[in-house]
């Protein structure tokens, strides 16, 4: 095992995005399916300066949070494995394979959005015009007109459908979603001018796709280098420059706001991410879409897809820093070697 450098860069990096996963699946454990999270644990044997929990979590309880707590230890480690059975990968191909997977996850957020979004607006104009009973039947008709039966029944099966597509395509689709706001906005100003019919659905449509069009777009114009950079020294920087410019701008900067948004919308119940999504959230006006918790997931999303793509462009330009240095020390070389003979 060579753990050079290089190697504890991709260490450092893969950590942050395996920790950030493993935080997203144990806030799905705490707030949906009741465990008692890692702070109750701490709460439990009184450290970090918490409280101790006046009912002492015991049983089955217990064994949940000893689970989440090595859940954090276990991806450290098997981060370290990675890195030291793959020790021969160079920092950009990491760099290369973290962007893919930001891209997948961007590419699968378009497709559940498109397809949500499509489904949950014939579902409303049905309730509008009462026309889900009569082809539903009773149960079914007023289930599909209640937020939580709506978003577990409908938008769930529809979200994983969207990650098999979304794996089996390789376009991105921010084309055709922006032809698909205008789309929608025109059929308000269709519907209305000559049709004399307005709905609130009609609305929350063109405010579901613009959301996401802004916020998933974020990262993939971070890979494409698509975002305005408003400086008036960066481009007279030499490579070397720029790439230590870029690292430490992403790991000082990009990476601790993407965790800010997690951890703020994140870490309690009544977070302003969590809170809209385990309440299956819908807007105050009435016979609207029911997708407003999901909008609330759209900055978790950007969050998550921001985080890995700074990892990937700290390690793309801790490259280019690499690769700066060993053609320095090459050149150091090949002068004493001249220097000698």
């Amino acid at each position: 095992m060579n753990f050079n450098i290089a190697n504890q860069l991709r260490f450092f990096g893969i950590s942050i995005v395996a920790l950030t996963f493993i935080f997203l699946t144990n806030n799905f454990l705490n707030f949906w399916a009741d465990w008692p999270g890692v702070d109750i644990f701490f709460a439990n044997i009184g450290w970090f300066g918490f409280n101790k929990l006046q009912n002492p979590l015991d049983g089955y309880s217990l064994v949940q949070a000893w689970i989440q707590l090595l859940s954090y230890i276990l991806i450290i480690f098997l981060s370290f494995l990675y890195v030291s059975f793959s020790s021969n990968k160079k920092l950009i191909q990491d760099s290369e394979t973290l962007s893919s997977l930001s891209a997948y996850i961007i590419r699968a957020s378009f497709w559940i959005v498109l397809l949500v979004g499509i489904a949950d607006m014939v579902l409303s104009f049905l309730r509008v015009e009462d026309y889900l009973i009569p082809l539903f039947g009773k149960d079914f008709g007023m289930a599909l007109g209640r937020p939580n039966f709506r978003g577990t029944y409908v938008h769930f099966p529809i979200m994983l459908i969207s990650l098999i597509i979304a794996y089996f395509t390789r376009t991105l689709g921010f084309l055709w979603l922006s032809v698909l706001v205008v789309i929608a906005e025109f059929q308000i100003v269709l519907a209305r001018f000559i049709f004399s019919y307005e709905q609130t659905f009609m609305g929350d449509l063109v405010r579901f796709w613009y959301g996401s069009l802004f916020l998933f777009a974020s990262s993939y114009a971070l890979i494409h280098e698509g975002h305005v950079r408003v400086d008036v020294i960066y481009t007279k920087f030499t490579k070397r420059s720029k790439a230590w410019s870029n690292a430490l701008g992403s790991l000082l900067l990009g990476v601790p706001i993407c965790w800010t948004v997690l951890l703020r919308g994140m870490w309690c119940k009544q977070c302003i991410i969590n809170a809209p999504l385990t309440n299956f959230e819908t807007s105050m006006s009435g016979y609207g879409m029911y997708v407003k918790y999901l909008m609330a997931g759209f900055l978790a999303i950007y969050a998550l897809t921001m985080l890995i793509q700074f990892v990937s462009y700290f390690l793309s330009n801790a490259s280019v820093l690499q690769e700066e240095l060993q053609v320095s020390d090459l050149k150091s070389a090949n002068t004493i070697k001249s220097f000698v003979e």
